[in-house]
Formats: C-alpha cells, sequence, structure tokens
C-alpha cells in the first residue's frame, strides 16, 4: 500500500507552500530529516498541484497517474559531497562508492567481509538448483531462458551467520528486516546471465493478486557480490547507462516507488566470461514477508 502523508507533515508541507518555498527545497528538507526521496517527491508533488515539477526541477521521468508512490528503504548515506564517504554498520565500516538519487542506486564497498562471503558460498554450494523466475500468470515459478544460474535461499535465522548478515543488510537499506524476503544465494557458471528485468510485481499481470499477499509489493532489491568473476558477469542498468563491476564484498541497492517502468530500475547481470559469479539477493517488501 501507499503510505500516506501524517497530518503534522501536511500541516508543514501547506505552512511551506503558503509561505512561498520551492517545491525542490521542501524536497531538500524532508529528505535531511529521513524521509526518502521518492516519498518526499510525491508528497510535495501533490501539495503543490504541479503534476509535472518534477520533471523539470529533478529530470525524472513522470509515471502513470494512477500508479501510487510507496515509502521506500533510503540507505543510512549522506551526500558524497559532504565527505561522508562511509559509515559504520554494527561495528563493521562500509564504503559508499556510487550515490545516484534518480533513480536511487546506492553501491556499497566492503559491506560482507571476505570470510562471510567465503561461508555463505560455502553453505550454499550443496544446496543449489537451476534458478527459476515468477510465472505472471500463476504467481508460482519456472524454469526461463532468460535466466540461467543456479542458487538456493535460506531464513534470515537460519544461522548465527545469516541472522548477522542480514540484520548489517536491514541496517544499511534502513529497512525491517522481517520485511526482507529470504537471502537468496545464486551461482552463475560461464556464460550464464540474468536478462534485463525488472523485480516489482507487475499490476498487469495475473498472479501478481497471489504474490501481494506475501507482503506486499517489492519496493527495493539488495544485490551482494560474494566473489569477484574472471572476467564478465555486471551488474547492468540499461536505462541509466550504469554497470556494476562485481566485487567480492561490494553490493548495489536499488529502490522502485513504483511498479512501472518509469522507476528506471530495469537491470540484468552480463554473462560470466571466465570463472563463476556468486551473489546474494535480499528483496524487499512494503509489509512483513509472510
Amino acid at each position: 500500500m501507499a503510505i500516506q502523508a501524517t497530518p503534522e507533515l501536511q500541516r508543514w508541507v501547506d505552512e511551506q507552500l503558503g509561505r512561498g518555498c520551492s517545491p525542490a527545497e521542501m524536497i531538500d528538507a524532508m529528505v535531511s530529516v529521513g524521509h526518502a526521496r521518492s516519498f518526499a517527491e510525491s508528497v510535495i508533488g501533490k501539495a503543490s498541484g504541479k503534476t509535472r515539477f518534477l520533471e523539470v526541477e529533478t529530470n525524472l521521468v513522470d509515471a502513470p497517474a494512477d500508479a501510487a508512490a510507496s515509502e521506500v528503504p533510503e540507505p543510512l548515506v549522506a551526500p558524497l559531497a559532504s565527505g561522508a564517504s562511509s559509515i559504520v554498520v554494527d561495528g563493521h565500516h562500509v564504503e559508499i562508492l556510487v550515490n545516484l538519487h534518480h533513480p536511487r542506486i546506492v553501491v556499497f564497498g566492503n559491506l560482507l567481509s571476505a570470510d562471510e562471503c567465503e561461508a555463505l558460498i560455502a553453505a550454499s554450494r550443496p544446496q543449489l538448483e537451476r534458478s527459476e523466475t515468477v510465472n505472471r500468470d500463476s504467481g508460482g515459478t519456472e524454469l526461463n531462458e532468460a535466466r540461467t544460474s543456479e542458487g538456493t535461499y535460506f531464513f534470515h535465522d537460519a544461522s548465527p551467520l545469516l541472522e548477522s548478515i542480514n540484520r548489517r543488510m536491514a541496517q544499511v537499506t534502513r529497512w525491517p528486516l522481517a520485511h526482507g524476503e529470504p537471502l537468496q544465494i545464486l551461482h552463475y557458471g560461464v556464460g550464464a546471465e540474468y536478462q534485463p528485468h525488472f523485480d516489482y510485481f507487475s499490476p498487469e499481470d495475473a498472479g501478481t493478486a497471489a504474490l501481494l499477499q506475501h507482503g506486499g509489493q517489492r519496493v527495493a532489491t539488495l544485490i551482494t557480490y560474494l566473489n569477484t568473476p574472471a572476467a564478465g558477469g555486471a551488474t547492468v542498468f540499461p536505462d541509466v547507462g550504469l554497470e556494476v563491476a562485481p566485487i567480492r564484498g561490494n553490493a548495489v541497492f536499488f529502490a522502485y516507488e513504483r511498479p512501472d517502468p518509469a522507476s528506471r530500475t530495469l537491470h540484468g547481470g552480463t554473462p560470466v566470461v571466465a570463472g563463476e559469479k556468486w551473489i546474494a539477493t535480499r528483496w524487499m517488501r512494503e509489509d512483513v514477508y509472510a
């Protein structure tokens, strides 16, 4: 469900507009106190009555009017211009390598240690099965030529290691632990890939209603690289022109406030050219995943 502005926030918005404050200034003010930028843009856009000001002032692509914006995770980062290029999460130093706002993409360095990566790979290797994708008609899963990896998954409390890793992921993304799907571990051999796709559940698909019963819509993704392939295996965002190198311990986060291509979160995993590629993916839902 979409997150609505509280009465107190709405009063503040109305007061600032009455004083002649610009929408861009108000959005920045909301972000500075912890609101997700996508939520701030939605609230200010509705209140100002300027349905297209965001396209002009922040260079966003307009989304359909009937696609309500949801509150999405806002990572624990500050603008790189402020000099804050790293954070400490649960005693673990995490670097901020890329901080893109539109769409919301953050690349973290050293999210997981080398030992944690190796332990996840070792725990996953005996359980690997051919990866599947969501069946758009039924909401179930099926084999798909676009996804040629193999994988497994673990619930967040499967072991002390999984608890520690998932807690850190929840803290760095500032999204409740219980709102995350089980951590999916994927393995790609030479030639394996995942062609460009969106992670949200399309409102146009017959199977989406069944998927939304388990915690609502997906709103963000965190992909963590568990090893560094010898060649290939980058994560690409075609609509943004961004390529993220798969480096062990690093991670890429991206949020999508609407289940629509206007989110510009089309992404894929390029073929592995040499060696192998291991990743851990955490998908985040609007509500508690069950």
